[in-house]
């Protein structure tokens, strides 16, 4: 008995050692977790009331030392924006017989215009497309050269100059088809800043280049990337051999420059190749050296001359070592046609012959054929070699302005006059009767009825609509046709002008309107 009751004491000090040693865990686990959690909270305390230290000062600006940034700085100012619109003929479109129901739905506005004075039957009245480009200023009185496609039948072209908001009006001096090139002029009524045209010769392949320009309208962007090609042929037209550049050129750069690293136009960007109408890596800009005669010709004789002897070729044929192999002759460019009554024809050049050289310097490249004939005085004369049927010839022939013996293909001069601008602002006016007056619902009204309004015009500009009655010129009433043109031809380039007009809303209601703008130099008789 005595040993149970000590077995069961045993047990009770075990059980007791056991409970101890549980509590004692416990508590070291307790101050534990709670080192760490204090831990933590002091962390998130100190995380979330850093406000005491050192706040960050902004530096000063230094100017930076990249060359890129050092170019377009002294670039960039000469670079322009081309905004232009030309007035695209609609085709007439057949009126749609209107069922009986839907008469008192007609416009009485639109029926008064189509009886009186559309006379077209409801042909559409032609269309203004805009369009956009970029150019560079290379003379300071305005000068600036661009692409002839970008200002190519142009109504009218609008310079914005970097930096500024306003567009000037400019007119075209001359252009040239066969490059792409074109010059026009603006009158900014101060000197311009400039860009140095350098000698494209220089560049080499590897070089790198930053094109400048408007892409998508976006003025003053500039994209960089390097020369891929030299003399890149078969892209254009026959005097266009490009530099081919992997600068981003996309649509609105055409005209603008492509720069050197020196900071000089080696390059007027002109085409792209792509499928998606964007940048694809691939673009086409004509070297400096070209541009440069191009804009000589044009700003002395605002046409471009070059010399001819009325051969054709085919690049790819006519220096083909097989084909040269057969007609007897070791290197030349093969004549494919020749023109009627031209020098080559009066020196007895025919299809088949293969020139080989003029005037002493060996012809090997349809480049050493065209540009010394192209570049020689009118008048003056080329000596030929040439092989037929294996035999060699001599001829000589005198060099013929390009204009007469591909009539098609030559330069040529603007045909934008100073006073082809719209007479009276593009306003097209008729007397208001009385019973105009009715039609157009202006009844007891006095002044002039707006019966057209030229598209791209001044008055299209600001806002002019057929139907409208001018009122007032600067104030003074214009109650006839004699009165309205009498108030326009006191009116002088640059100055401000507004037009009171009344305009019908609705059938209940007339508005009265101004139209105010500063008369431009071109719309003034």
């Amino acid at each position: 008995m005595s040993e149970q009751i000590q077995e069961v004491k045993r047990m009770n000090r075990h059980r007791t050692w056991i409970a101890g040693l549980s509590i004692a865990l416990t508590l070291v686990v307790g101050i534990l977790l709670g080192t760490v959690i204090s831990g933590k909270t002091s962390a998130m305390k100190t995380f979330t009331f850093a406000g005491k230290g050192t706040p960050l000062a902004v530096p000063d600006a230094i100017p930076s030392s990249n060359s890129f940034a050092s170019i377009v700085n002294r670039v960039e100012p000469a670079v322009v924006n081309i905004s232009t619109t030309q007035v695209m003929e609609k085709k007439p479109s057949a009126k749609k017989r209107r069922a009986p129901q839907d008469d008192n739905q007609d416009d009485p506005m639109q029926d008064f215009f189509d009886r009186f004075f559309d006379g077209r039957g409801g042909d559409a009245p032609p269309a203004a497309e805009r369009s956009l480009g970029s150019g560079v200023i290379v003379d300071k009185r305005g000068f600036i050269l661009t692409n002839n496609h970008v200002v190519d039948q142009a109504t009218k072209i609008q310079v914005q100059l970097n930096g500024e908001t306003t567009k000037l009006t400019a007119k075209v001096v001359g252009v040239d088809e066969e490059t792409d090139l074109a010059v026009i002029k603006v009158d900014a009524g101060k000197d311009l800043p400039t860009a140095k045209l350098g000698n494209s010769d220089g560049v080499q392949v590897g070089d790198w280049v930053l094109a400048i320009g408007s892409p998508f309208g976006l003025n003053a962007t500039v994209t960089a990337g390097i020369i891929s090609a030299k003399d890149r042929g078969g892209v254009g037209r026959q005097f266009q051999k490009f530099i081919q550049t992997d600068a981003a050129i996309n649509p609105g750069n055409s005209g603008g420059p492509l720069v050197d690293m020196a900071g000089e136009v080696i390059g007027i960007n002109t085409a792209i190749i792509t499928g998606s109408r964007g940048y694809e890596g691939v673009g086409f800009a004509l070297p400096s050296t070209v541009a440069i005669n191009v804009y000589n010709q044009l700003i002395s004789t605002g046409r471009v001359t070059r010399g001819s002897i009325g051969v054709s070729f085919q690049e790819d044929l006519g220096t083909n070592s097989i084909t040269l192999k057969e007609l007897g002759a070791p290197h030349g460019v093969v004549i494919m046609s020749v023109e009627p009554g031209s020098p080559a024809e009066k020196a007895g050049l025919k299809g088949g012959d293969v020139i080989t050289s003029v005037n002493g310097t060996p012809v090997k490249t349809g480049n050493d054929l065209v540009n010394p004939i192209a570049q020689a005085p009118i008048g003056s004369k080329v000596k030929l070699s040439y092989v037929r049927d294996g035999a060699t010839k001599e001829a000589t022939a005198t060099v013929e302005d390009r204009t007469r013996v591909f009539p098609n293909s030559a330069g040529r001069m603007s045909d934008q006059k100073d006073d082809a601008a719209p007479a009276e602002f593009g306003l097209h006016v008729e007397s208001l009767t009385p019973d105009r007056a009715s039609r157009v619902g202006i009844e007891g009204q006095k002044g002039v009825l707006v019966t057209d309004v030229e598209p791209a015009s001044f008055a299209d500009d600001l806002g002019f609509g057929r139907g409208d009655v001018i009122a007032e010129v600067n104030r003074q009433p214009v109650g006839s046709v004699a009165e309205y043109k009498a108030a326009i031809s006191k009116l002088k380039p640059g100055q401000n002008v507004v037009f009171k007009v009344l305009r019908r809303q609705d059938s209940n209601r007339v508005l009265t309107v101004y139209l105010p703008g500063t008369v431009p130099a071109d719309n003034v008789q």
